[in-house]
C-alpha cells in the first residue's frame, strides 16, 4: 500500500550554463529592439551633439578658474590633451576644425563666458543630453514610470553638474598626471616611471570609463541594484564604444581619402554618428545589465532573511522565503 505522505519536490533542471548566455544574448537584442533602441541612440545623439559646445564651454571655461592649482602650464596641457583624444578618435581634418574654432577660443575667453547667459544655456542643454540617457538606461531597466517626468529632468540636472565638478578637476589631472608624476621620484627612477605611466595611462583611462559607466547604471534607475551588478554592461559599452570608435575613424579617413566631402555639414555630422554609437552602446550596456538581473537575479542579503526569520519564522528558511 502506497503512503499518502507529501511527496518530495524535485529541483528543477537548470539548463546548461552556454544556453543560459545564448538566452542572456537574446533577451538583450530582443528588448533592446522592442525598446528602440535606434530611436533612443537618435534622441541621446541629437541632445548630446547639441550640448557639445556649451559642454565645453562649461568644462573649460570652469577650468581656467583652478588650472592655476595645478601649474602655470595647465591650460596647454589641457588643450595637448584635447588635440591627442580628438585625433585618436576621429580624423586629423575633423579633430583640427574642433579645436582651431572651438576649444582654443574657449581656453582663451572661458573665465569670463562662464559666468554669462551661455553657461545657462549650457546647463539646459547638458542636462538634456544627460536626461535623454537617463531614460533610456530606465527604460532598459523596465523602470520608465518608476519616477516622476519633472523629477527626472532634476535628477538629471543634478547627474550633470555633478559630472562637471567633477571634471573640472579630473581633466587637469588627467593633462598634467603623464609629465608630472615621474618628477615626484628621484631622478635615477624617473625614466623607468615614465616609461611606466606611458603604458598604462590609457588601460587606466579605459579602467576609469568603465567605472564611470558602471556609476552611472547605479544611479540613473530609480530602484537600484548592487554597484558591481554594473560592470557587466559597462565593459560591453566599452568594448562597443571603442570598436565603434574605430570604424568611424576609418569611415571618416576613407570619405575624406575619396573626396567625398559633406563641406561645412563634416562636423556635425561626425558628432551626430559618434554620439549615436556613444549612446548606442551605453543602451546595449544597461540591456545587458538587465538581462543578467532576469536570469542571474541578486541573492537575499543575509541580514534582510534574518529580518524575515525574526517576523514570520514559519514562511521563511536560511534560504528565503518558502513557496507555499
Amino acid at each position: 500500500m502506497l503512503s499518502s505522505g507529501p511527496v518530495p519536490s524535485v529541483p528543477p533542471v537548470e539548463p546548461p550554463v552556454r544556453h543560459r548566455w545564448r538566452k542572456v544574448a537574446g533577451r538583450t537584442l530582443s528588448k533592446a529592439w522592442s525598446d528602440s533602441l535606434f530611436g533612443m541612440s537618435s534622441q541621446a545623439a541629437f541632445w548630446s551633439a547639441l550640448s557639445t559646445a556649451p559642454l565645453l564651454l562649461a568644462l573649460l571655461g570652469s577650468v581656467g578658474f583652478v588650472a592655476n592649482w595645478f601649474g602655470k602650464d595647465t591650460i596647454n596641457k589641457v588643450r595637448d590633451q584635447i588635440d591627442i583624444f580628438l585625433h585618436g578618435i576621429f580624423n586629423q581634418e575633423v579633430a583640427q576644425n574642433l579645436v582651431g574654432n572651438t576649444v582654443d577660443t574657449i581656453l582663451r575667453n572661458g573665465q569670463a563666458d562662464v559666468v554669462s547667459v551661455g553657461f545657462v544655456i549650457s546647463l539646459w542643454a547638458g542636462s538634456s543630453a544627460m536626461s535623454a540617457f537617463v531614460e533610456s538606461i530606465t527604460i532598459a531597466y523596465g523602470q520608465h514610470e518608476a519616477r516622476h517626468p519633472v523629477a527626472e529632468r532634476f535628477f538629471a540636472l543634478g547627474l550633470y553638474l555633478a559630472a562637471l565638478v567633477s571634471g573640472v578637476f579630473l581633466l587637469p589631472l588627467l593633462a598634467i598626471g603623464p609629465t608630472t608624476l615621474p618628477e615626484l621620484f628621484p631622478k635615477n627612477f624617473q625614466s623607468q616611471v615614465s616609461t611606466i605611466v606611458g603604458i598604462v595611462y590609457y588601460p587606466v583611462l579605459v579602467i576609469g570609463l568603465v567605472l564611470l559607466l558602471a556609476t552611472l547604471y547605479k544611479l540613473a534607475p530609480k530602484h537600484r541594484h548592487a554597484w558591481k551588478r554594473g560592470l557587466p554592461g559597462a565593459f560591453l559599452a566599452a568594448a562597443v564604444f571603442l570598436v565603434a570608435s574605430f570604424g568611424l575613424r576609418l569611415y571618416l579617413t576613407y570619405v575624406y581619402s575619396h573626396g567625398l566631402t559633406y563641406g561645412a555639414l563634416a562636423v556635425p555630422i561626425t558628432f551626430l554618428l559618434f554620439y549615436y554609437f556613444v549612446a548606442m552602446a551605453i543602451i546595449i550596456g544597461a540591456q545587458f545589465n538587465n538581462a543578467l538581473l532576469e536570469y542571474y537575479p541578486p541573492k537575499i542579503p543575509k541580514r534582510e532573511i534574518r529580518r524575515w526569520q525574526r517576523f514570520d519564522p514559519e514562511r521563511f528558511d536560511e534560504r528565503g522565503p518558502v513557496a507555499e
